[in-house]
């Protein structure tokens, strides 16, 4: 009771949340992870959240940040713990065209962001089904990835500073606006990907991109998944690196969103089963995207390595084939029990990832079956296995199975979700162990209490 009173007494009782008005915080959009925090705490500005985590700190009680609360893995698990809220910290606080910079806090919506840029034409390209909720702290958080990371790369790369409050509850200030920085080692970085367990964003300075002034969209059929890398490759040459997105969805998935979505249009007459949706977007007026994806499309079916294609004509048709991809977690959550993934191999590698991992599910589990879709471009697949029987110790297999697969491909067990709770054993696992005694030396320095969401990201 004395921790609620001089959490009340930094931030109001308002905004000291207990018992059931926490339940919209405890669970993550999977509902996996449930948990009963002490408290959630609302701060409205980085002075309270430093003042907030010098109280946990001193009484070495555990503190959980959350954004949007999109997260997959159990990163905002926080049973026990301060569970604190940066959605009131939601403030953009500069939009600089001609320096191509944002400064938001980072209870700042995603979607917000980009709503706000349409006025100046520009935009921040993070792509992904969860924007319109997720915030930009978590996507910091996360390293967060999404449709467009093979032209403008993860949130990393799309930030240039940041503000942290450490776990000691004093602030560190890396708001650099620079694009060329050498002053010592670079923490910000550190913070990005570290999913709450060195310290809190609370700020962050943003890089912006002009937006394009032409789309060309399509959903295209190809023989084989080396047959899409010679397409975006073809089509990365045709346009200087102007393809945005690169999505596959294999036939599987197609028939799951036509039974999930029992209204909606399948994109060809004949379900194939390498299908891709590309995205082509330029800002030069001179370069004519539809006209280039077009003639690239109709060499390539004239040469058999294109099947069938569907250029979107217009927005409601381009909108049409981005929400097949966009409710891909929708669809793919309604099929219980399920064991996901979320990796990463090289390009070319990708192929020789289903080639192999096939055999080896059937003999598990012969009864089981699996679904995908994938960033293809960045070589990212979400692939799940839903096997006969709801199985913990299948369901540990069929993991380290994937990830023998992916190790013998020279890949990562984790690529855009973060690690969370559910995947500390795989680092276990699978990350090098003198990677992983640096990753606790840095959590020991930084954060000697452990109250930075402890347990997450390193195994014990």
């Amino acid at each position: 009771m004395d921790i609620l009173i001089a959490l009340t007494e930094i931030i109001g009782t308002k905004h000291v949340l207990e018992g059931k008005d926490t339940t919209r915080y405890a669970h993550d959009t999977t509902g996996k992870y449930k948990a009963t925090p002490l408290a959630v705490v609302r701060p409205a500005n980085t002075d309270q959240v430093c003042a907030i985590v010098r109280l946990a700190n001193q009484t070495k009680i555990p503190i959980v940040p959350v954004s949007g609360n999109t997260g997959l893995v159990g990163g905002t698990y926080a049973q026990g713990a301060i569970l604190l809220s940066l959605e009131r910290l939601n403030a953009i606080h500069e939009i600089r065209p001609d320096a191509r910079i944002a400064i938001v806090e980072a209870g700042c919506v995603v979607a917000t962001l980009q709503d706000a840029l349409q006025a100046h034409n520009l935009i921040f390209p993070l792509l992904f089904g969860a924007r319109g909720s997720a915030m930009i702290g978590g996507a910091l958080s996360t390293n967060a990835g999404g449709s467009n990371v093979l032209r403008y790369g993860n949130t990393r790369a799309l930030c240039l500073g940041l503000e942290v409050v450490t776990p000691q509850g004093e602030v560190m200030n890396l708001m650099s606006q620079l694009h060329k920085d050498n002053s010592g080692y670079d923490l910000k970085d550190l913070f990005i990907g570290a999913e709450g367990t060195l310290g809190i964003i609370t700020k962050a300075v943003l890089k912006l991109f002009p937006k394009p002034n032409a789309y060309a969209t399509a959903m295209v059929a190809v023989p084989s998944l080396k047959d899409a890398l010679t397409l975006l490759n073809r089509l990365q040459n045709e346009t200087a690196g102007a393809v945005e997105a690169f999505e596959y969805m294999p036939a599987s998935y197609m028939k799951m969103h036509k039974n999930h979505f029992p209204n909606s249009r399948m994109p060809f007459d004949t379900n194939h089963d390498v299908n891709i949706l590309v995205e082509v977007a330029t800002t030069s007026p001179s370069m004519a995207v539809n006209d280039i994806l077009e003639t690239t499309l109709g060499t390539m079916m004239q040469d058999g390595l294109v099947i069938d294609a569907v250029i979107a004509q217009n927005e409601a048709q381009r909108a049409e084939m981005w929400e097949r991809r966009e409710t891909a977690a929708e669809v793919v959550f309604a099929l219980n029990p399920r064991i996901d993934s979320d990796i990463c191999v090289a390009l070319d590698k990708v192929p020789d990832f289903f080639e192999l991992i096939a055999p080896r599910i059937t003999r598990l589990d012969p009864d089981a079956y699996t679904s995908c879709v994938a960033h293809l471009g960045d070589g990212n697949m979400h692939y799940s296995v839903h096997p006969g029987r709801d199985d913990k110790q299948l369901a540990s297999q069929f993991l380290e199975e994937i990830e023998d697969v992916v190790k013998l491909l020279g890949g990562s067990f984790s690529a855009e979700h973060g690690v969370g709770l559910s995947k500390r054993p795989s680092m276990a696992r699978r990350k090098d162990p003198v990677a992983l005694a640096a990753m606790h030396q840095i959590k020991t320095a930084l954060d000697p209490n452990n109250i930075m969401n402890p347990g997450k990201v390193l195994p014990d």
